[in-house]
């Protein structure tokens, strides 16, 4: 791979299927030792075997089950990986949810706190435990998920919107505490995916997610969507020394030119290019005037 991840180790959680089981795969390939994490024990077996196929000689592939919106099973999460590794160098925060669809009057309550407690508790608690290990070394490469929630509205999936904007703006924020460190928190925006949260939007119906959305989900699962092979491949740039230095960012796998990301490094650290920022009329070539 153009990337080496070789004699590194890896954290991925929701890492049985879809874009977590591609970013584990492309990190074995690339050397990494990895640990994946995954709410369904069995399903999370499976995928470590197949997985661990990929691995060279000497290269470890671990399976932790465990819920992340647990603190106890986020705790026993982190002391399982650290007794794995010597050192872990990466974190990829990818487990997440849709949440309940339909209009927030509406919605399941109990499952819309739910949504938010795995989005966004689950990915900062374990950025909480991990922070002490990585500032040690003086090193560490945390990878959160995003998607098209944190930089679009998104009716009738207010708890995924919401959770992916604030997990967006928290390594944003986490970027510039650890910057000294030589800690790196990015966020991977992957593409529209054809993954179990496509199927969850097409089985709701247009009722609950829609019209327009649901037209959308069917374009998308006829077309095939986005290749979860360009996430997991941005996933490793982001965990590999190629990458060192460049912090706070929201980055589209498929629409950023990430590759050539390094040659450009000075220029992005002082920049807010690729970040959530607040739209003034001078943005949109406004003259004051118009709104006074």
């Amino acid at each position: 791979m153009k990337y080496s991840l070789k004699g590194r180790a890896a954290l991925i959680t929701g890492a049985s299927q879809g874009l977590g089981l591609a970013i584990a795969r492309a990190y074995v390939k690339a050397g990494c030792n990895i640990v994946m994490c995954a709410r369904n024990r069995d399903t999370l077996e499976k995928a470590r075997k197949a997985t661990a196929r990929l691995a060279g000689k000497g290269q470890t592939v671990i399976a932790v089950s465990g819920d992340v919106s647990r603190e106890t099973d986020a705790r026993r999460l982190i002391k399982a990986a650290l007794e794995a590794f010597p050192q872990l160098h990466i974190l990829v925060n990818n487990a997440g949810v849709y949440g309940p669809k339909g209009v927030i009057e509406d919605a399941d309550w109990k499952a819309w706190k739910e949504a938010m407690q795995i989005n966004v508790m689950g990915s900062v608690y374990l950025c909480k435990l991990v922070l002490p290990h990585m500032k040690s070394h003086g090193y560490g490469k945390i990878v959160q998920l995003s998607g098209g929630g944190a930089t679009n509205p998104l009716p009738r999936i207010s708890a995924y919107a919401a959770s992916k904007a604030a997990i967006v703006r928290f390594a944003e924020t986490l970027a510039e505490e650890v910057r000294d460190h030589h800690i790196d928190v990015n966020s991977i925006a992957p593409g529209a995916l054809n993954t179990r949260l496509l199927d969850e939007v097409l089985d709701a119906g247009p009722k609950a997610v829609g019209e327009a959305f649901y037209a959308r989900a069917v374009k998308q699962k006829q077309d095939g969507g986005t290749s979860l092979d360009r996430g997991a491949a941005l996933a490793v740039f982001l965990a590999s020394s190629a990458s060192d230095g460049i912090s706070g960012k929201l980055i589209s796998a498929v629409w950023d030119p990430w590759e050539n990301f390094p040659k450009y490094a000075a220029t992005l650290r002082k920049s807010d290019v690729y970040t959530l920022r607040r739209i003034v009329p001078k943005d949109r070539g406004w003259d004051e005037e118009v709104l006074t």
